[in-house]
């Protein structure tokens, strides 16, 4: 009798031909697109955490909602995060979420979560560019623009 277990299939499905893909090129152009596509309902409301998937010339393959939290904190699954990454063949990734508060300061928690995220994504090649913390009125603080990535 054979062992029976789990099959496993891995697929990402590109849905927006590659010519179209924008080009993040400045922390300003990733802030542009992440706000004109955060749900404006809730990003008063509550902390949600995304991340920018991007191929070797800085074209977006895509963005995906790691988490939804509550007014002041989300809770990121770094094994979410990386199966996503490699699933898409993403070669760099820019994080980013919002603070309700409009508070634009990196908080502790903030800086060793970008840290930890940094750190395991060496392992697999990937470049972390930034991290975002975007505001309800769309303004933005850049890690990589205040030299803490």
């Amino acid at each position: 009798m054979k062992d029976k277990f789990n099959e496993i299939e891995i697929s990402y499905k590109e849905s927006i031909p590659k010519p179209f893909w924008k080009k993040i090129k400045s922390s300003k152009d990733a802030s542009e697109f992440l706000y004109q596509h955060w749900n404006k309902n809730t990003i008063e409301a509550q902390e949600s955490f995304k991340v920018i998937l991007l191929n070797n010339s800085n074209k977006i393959k895509g963005v995906f909602e790691l988490s939804i939290g509550g007014i002041t904190a989300t809770t990121i699954d770094m094994r979410i995060l990386f199966a996503v990454v490699l699933k898409t063949l993403s070669v760099a990734i820019i994080l980013t979420h919002n603070h309700p508060s409009g508070k634009l300061e990196a908080s502790k928690a903030d800086i060793q979560l970008t840290k930890e995220i940094k750190k395991a994504a060496a392992l697999f090649n990937v470049k972390v560019l930034d991290h975002l913390i975007i505001a309800p009125n769309g303004d933005y603080y850049s890690f990589a623009d205040n030299h803490m990535i």
